[in-house]
């Protein structure tokens, strides 16, 4: 009896399995991989416990979205061109363990966003570009041991940013821009052991930040521009692995590590130290890497050579200077070989001056709401006509959302000098008056998004040398307001979209010499100059979807050498001639070629592109064939749904190319008749071409490729090796 429930429960499920999707009944494991889903779907089985979704298009994932899969323990949702979690998005999934959203574009976490996963463990948002986390944002995460927030565009990390984790084991933040460290940002990780802060823009050791961790035994802080470490400069408990490798350090105090008495690996490799000084209070120290150091092996460097030999410290780097001891490992120099004859000491950098801390009036405008625990002001939807002063001055965050203000006087922000993320959203704002921001020199995130603003003058600007994050999306400009970024060296990511910007051309962009992230979809863009980007050499995100381009703008991606993201979609460009992502061809990684009605690309378009490409999106186009892609051996996603293949013998390189790839590339014959409605790994049109048997062949020895496919039984069928699963007729 309990096996005939258990077979009517599993065809129930079959039967439910939505379209395109695989469902394995007995994992109870669902699959929609790289398909067209738009919504998620709602004929889930509710007893599922695996759902993958990675490669659809959410865009948005709206509250309670899976509430009718209540079981749900493990969800991927990768490469779904998810940009906003709506608050509640994943209420009524309390069983939920693991929760993966990397490769997105969400932009911003809201407090609520993540309410209701109080069983969650993993939690990856690596690949997106989060700005800013508001405080409260995991809040409901009491389960959470790690949290990977990788390759984002976070500038700035707030006081208690990570409060309520309080089994949080591994922090991971490497791979953004942060310079800017509450010194309460991880006041609320009683549990973290591994923190992860490498290729990122800090200056300085955050030594007061850091402070709060006292059970981190790993801190990784390689690949920042940090030239110093200063007197006592970290005082972790606990600490066992410091990692300060391919920084800019020129100096270490005697001192630093004195308040870390367990350290015990010290990374030091890629620096710029001609040598150490005898390290105070690090008694408990067993190896010191300094490979690639400039190290001048004179007796200025006997001292802490004595102190290696002394606390038994295994050195790892060799001697670039003098000459006559040049290449020599420093655990086989002796004490008299290290001669000084007249040469002086390079001046040590002195440590930057502490800023004054001040912990601000606790005033508050009325009708405003002042939390001196987050630092945070906000007058949110409250009908203002003016910008409130007297904020008070500690104030880091400010939220001005939903007011009628119509303009931005001059000087409207006074005493705000610790001010760092400013929301002036939906303000009706026509005007942003020269000396505006005056006097915020902390200011980093600025969003002026849903306001009428058409011009913008580089005086607007005026004192607010440190903004990072301009947010200009949906207003009125139909040019970029040229010369506006000439007093931004900062800025990094630049937000058009969504505007009614016709053209960009020569002098656009003049002063963004340090802009990594360009978003200009949703204009009516038709021309790009031949030199409208030069500016931008670090360019590494450039996002054009949705205009008016009939052509890729080839002549503009040249002296872009950095860029790694290059979206086209909804673009009428209908033919790609050869060569034309050459420029770029050395470092483009994510291309995206979608819904463009695209009818023919060039034998030749990809010449240059390769290993590298690591997604490409080419779904809902005209084309009936495609270029040879065997290169493209780092494919983590390849979408060709919606693209009218036409099966004959011409198309038979790619069936065989898509055959040994361990993908799911949606690729659909549209003809000959016999064959429309077939995936084009399926077809069996291709049997009657000559050399079909020797390509057979090759498919099916393993060792002909590292993504083999399996035996041909398995193509003939259709079916998956994995008993259980049941397959949609779609």
């Amino acid at each position: 009896g309990l096996l005939l429930l258990a077979a009517a429960l599993g065809a129930t499920a079959a039967a439910r399995c939505p379209a395109p999707c695989v469902c394995d009944n007995l994992r109870a494991h669902v699959l929609c991989l790289n398909g067209s889903l738009t919504a998620i779907p709602d004929t889930i089985p509710e007893l599922t416990r695996k759902l993958d979704l990675r490669g659809n298009s959410f865009t948005v994932i709206p509250a309670e979205a899976f509430l009718a899969t209540p079981y749900l323990t493990h969800l991927d949702l990768q490469h779904c061109k998810v940009e906003r979690l709506e608050e509640g998005a994943f209420r009524g999934l309390g069983r939920l363990v693991y929760l993966n959203l990397a490769s997105n574009g969400i932009a911003l976490l809201y407090q609520e966003s993540l309410d209701g996963l109080f069983s969650l463990q993993q939690l990856i948002l690596e690949g997106n570009r989060i700005e800013e986390i508001q405080p409260g944002a995991f809040g409901h995460l009491g389960s959470l041991t790690v949290l990977d927030l990788r390759a984002n565009a976070l500038v700035y990390l707030p006081d208690m940013v990570f409060q309520g984790l309080q089994v949080l084991r591994w922090l991971r933040l490497s791979h953004n821009a942060l310079h800017v460290l509450g010194s309460e940002a991880f006041a609320a990780l009683p549990a973290l052991r591994r923190l992860s802060l490498d290729h990122n823009e800090l200056q300085a050791l955050p030594a007061e930040a850091l402070a709060r961790l006292d059970g981190a035994t790993r801190l990784d802080l390689g690949h920042n521009p940090i030239t110093y470490v200063a007197e006592e400069a970290l005082a972790m408990a606990s600490l066992r692995h410091l990692f300060l490798d391919h920084a800019s350090l020129q100096d270490v105090a005697p001192d630093a590590f004195a308040r870390s008495p367990q350290l015990r690996i010290l990374d030091l490799r890629e620096n710029q130290l001609q040598g150490l000084p005898p390290l105070a209070g690090a008694g408990g120290l067993v190896r010191v890497s300094l490979d690639g150091n400039p190290l001048l092996c004179s007796c200025l460097l006997r001292p802490f050579h004595k102190w290696l030999a002394r606390a038994r410290v295994q050195a790892e780097g060799a001697c670039a200077a003098p000459p006559a001891l040049r290449g020599r490992s420093l655990n086989s120099l002796k004490s008299p070989e290290m001669r000084c004859s007249r040469l002086r000491p390079s001046p040590s950098p002195t440590a930057p001056p502490e800023q004054p801390s001040s912990a601000g009036s606790r005033r508050c405008p009325r009708g405003c709401v002042c939390s001196p625990d987050f630092h945070h002001g906000s007058c949110e939807n409250r009908d203002l006509r003016e910008i409130p002063r007297n904020f008070p001055e500690d104030t880091r965050l400010l939220d001005l959302r939903r007011n009628p203000f119509r303009t931005v006087p001059p000087d409207a922000f006074p005493g705000l000098k610790e001010l760092v993320s400013l929301h002036l959203q939906r303000c009706s704002i026509r005007v942003l008056h020269p000396g505006a921001l005056r006097g915020l020199e902390s200011l980093v995130y600025l969003y002026l998004t849903n306001n009428h603003l058409s011009t913008l003058t580089a005086a607007a600007f005026e004192g607010a040398p440190q903004l990072a994050y301009l947010d200009l999306d949906h207003n009125a400009f139909t040019r970029v307001p040229a010369g506006t970024f000439r007093l931004l060296p900062n800025l990094i990511s630049l937000h058009l979209q969504h505007n009614a910007i016709r053209e960009l051309v020569e002098g656009d962009l003049a002063g963004a010499r340090g802009l990594r992230w360009l978003y200009l979809a949703g204009n009516a863009i038709r021309h790009i100059a031949p030199a409208a980007l030069a500016p931008t050499k670090m360019l590494e995100k450039l996002q054009l979807e949705g205009n008016h381009l009939s052509e890729v703008p080839t002549a503009a991606l040249r002296g872009l050498p950095a860029l790694s993201e290059l979206k086209l979609s909804q673009n009428p460009i209908k033919h790609m001639g050869d060569g034309v992502f050459l420029p770029v061809a050395s470092s483009l990684q994510h291309l995206y070629l979608d819904n463009m009605g695209l009818e023919r690309i060039s034998p030749h378009a990809f010449t240059g592109l390769g290993p590298k490409i690591r997604s490409l999106y080419l779904e809902s186009n005209k084309m009936r064939n495609i270029p040879d892609m065997s290169n493209f051996t780092g494919l983590e996603i390849l979408n060709l749904q919606d693209v009218p293949f036409h099966c004959d013998c011409q198309l038979l390189p790619l069936h065989r190319w898509i055959n040994k790839l361990n993908l799911c590339v949606g690729a659909t014959c549209d003809s000959p008749a016999e064959a429309q409605g077939l995936k084009v790994k399926l077809s069996t049109t291709f049997q009657t071409c000559s050399g079909w048997g020797q390509g057979k062949a090759g498919e099916n020895n393993p060792n002909k490729t590292k993504a083999a496919s399996k035996p041909s039984k398995k193509k003939r069928s259709g079916k998956s090796p994995a008993r259980g699963f049941s397959k949609s007729r779609a």
